[in-house]
């Protein structure tokens, strides 16, 4: 559980305790974990009895021995997309833009040298200083800075870099960690980023903004964590538009409880509390009540969870949240596994996938029942919001995460999320397999808006999925001919499914079976989304 107050400024009454203090426990409990004392140096207290960790503790933890590379910012070749602080896990690479004299400002006291080099780091990007001159508005020089404690060195941001050409994986020791230290501590010396510089009708630059940064890194999700994007997203989305003072999350069982609360770090700086597994939406449902209760109906209140905790265990409280109508919103970060448990197939599994409890053998191969579509069903609850989505089409994600908070009633975010360990894949896949995932049908995005009826198909919006009135999308391949992308093409590219391939590249007959599986449900969406489909030749 951690401990903000949402509102600092109230009375006190008698029921508050003075047993916790943030800058002791910063100074006290995570000083004393940093120093690897703390199992024979801490008593047994009030705080550590309730399970309480301070608001973004997380930003204390030192992760800089894990990697041997970190990414390097080459300045001449940004475009200034925020791809790589948009997908980055562990809010370890982050974009700042200062005006020329908020810069000069900063280098007075550096060396020459030191000086020249550091305004190398800040281009002039088109977008922040061209484009804005052309309207007469103050030009900015934009700044990528990695914060050498977080980075974990999944290099994700240089496989997403939109230029190719920004960033690129280099050793520690070619700038050395002092220096490293040192350009992130003149990074954050130069204060916020102005709130001219962010273009409102640009969602990616809502992360330039340090109230949008409250998951703050620090969390022990694994390199490359595709879960870990998603929350960052999220808490981007919610913060930017309502406050961290007007947020709170209840966090089901699951891996984003184990790396999100490893004693004593916390990522979060909002309020949260972990429920058990099965009861997330319940516990959800007696913290909204309240709320409403003592006049806070304006506070957005988050329920995360797994697949596991949601698709299965958790089922049944979801479906009594959603039919309560209360303003809840849901995000389902969907590994198709139970992460936490190493991999155990859950009803999210997809056919063919060798999972804990469906492993593939020389009887079964894999899985073997299909994938229940949990956005389908949510939809199908009275005046419910309901989205699937990927974070590798960072428009569609904040879309619909802004709708979710928008909407007077309960809202249902899905979100594919890539877990290396268990998908088989490397610590760099996250975007590239997501990505992959909606191109081959295996993941559609979509969007079911109570409020765009009354027809039902109109309440359905398939937007941004590849191809919408054909079965598969095309693309050309290395000779100039069109292929179309299929679930073989997806899952040949995760060891999950491995087995279900020949030396040679050929799909196994269950691959087949799930793949028909796949088809049947883009085609089921397009039927309850009205789109005619196209008659493939």
């Amino acid at each position: 559980m951690t401990l903000t107050d949402p509102n600092p400024a109230r009375k006190k009454s008698a029921h508050d305790k003075d047993f916790f203090n943030l800058e002791d426990f910063e100074q006290r409990i995570v000083g004393s974990y940093n120093q690897g004392n703390a199992s024979s140096s801490l008593p047994a207290d009030a705080v550590h009895a309730r399970s309480l960790i301070g608001p973004g503790s997380g930003v204390h933890r030192d992760f800089s021995y894990i990697a041997t590379e970190i990414p390097e910012f080459i300045a001449d070749q940004c475009v200034g997309c925020m791809d790589c602080v948009t997908m980055c896990p562990d809010t370890a690479i982050l974009g700042k833009v200062v005006s020329e004299e908020t810069l000069e400002e900063g280098l007075l006291g550096m060396s020459e040298e030191a000086a020249e080099a550091m305004q190398e780091m800040w281009p002039r990007v088109n977008k922040y200083w061209r484009n804005r001159e052309k309207k007469g508005q103050t030009p900015g020089r934009f700044g990528i800075f990695i914060d050498p404690s977080k980075c974990k060195g999944c290099a994700e941001c240089v496989d997403v870099c939109g230029s190719k050409n920004a960033l690129t994986m280099v050793t520690k020791e070619k700038k050395g960690p002092e220096q490293h230290r040192a350009d992130w501590d003149f990074y954050t010396s130069l204060g916020d980023t102005d709130q001219d510089f962010v273009n409102e009708k640009s969602v990616i630059d809502i992360m330039l903004k340090e109230k949008s940064l409250l998951y703050v890194g620090g969390a022990g999700s694994c390199a490359g964590c595709g879960e870990a994007t998603a929350l960052r997203m999220m808490a981007a989305a919610t913060g930017y538009d309502y406050g961290a003072e007007n947020f709170g999350i209840v966090n089901s069982t699951g891996c984003s409880t184990v790396y999100g609360s490893t004693y004593p770090y916390n990522p979060w700086s909002v309020p949260w509390t972990n429920s058990l597994f099965e009861n997330g939406p319940t516990d959800a449902m007696g913290v909204r009540a309240r709320w409403d209760q003592i006049g806070w109906e304006q506070k957005k209140l988050w329920v995360i969870g797994g697949d596991g905790a949601l698709y299965d265990i958790g089922f049944g409280a979801l479906s009594r949240m959603l039919s309560s109508g209360m303003d809840i919103k849901v995000l389902v970060l969907d590994t198709q596994v139970y992460s936490n448990t190493g991999g155990q197939a859950s009803t999210a599994t997809f056919t063919g996938q060798n999972a804990k409890m469906q492993a593939h053998g020389s009887a079964i191969a894999g899985k073997q029942e299909f994938r229940k579509e949990l956005g389908a069903i949510a939809a199908m609850h009275p005046h419910t919001y309901v989205a699937q989505t990927v974070t590798s089409l960072p428009n569609h994600f904040y879309r619909v995460i802004r709708e979710a908070n928008e909407f007077n009633g309960p809202a249902v975010v899905s979100v594919y999320t890539t877990c290396q360990p268990e998908h088989g894949v490397a610590d760099n896949a996250s975007y590239e397999r997501s990505n992959m995932a909606l191109k081959t049908r295996t993941w559609p995005i979509f969007v079911h808006d109570p409020r765009k009826g009354p027809r039902f198909q109109d309440c359905w919006d398939l937007r941004g999925n590849p191809s919408p009135r054909n079965d598969w999308h095309r693309v050309k391949d290395e000779n100039g001919e069109f292929q179309e992308l299929k679930f073989r093409d997806f899952a040949i590219g995760e060891g999950r499914f491995g087995k279900q391939f020949s030396k040679d590249g050929t799909p196994s007959e269950t691959i087949l079976v799930g793949e028909n599986d796949r088809l049947a449900f883009w085609n089921r969406l397009q039927d309850m989304a009205g789109i005619e489909r196209k008659i493939e030749e």
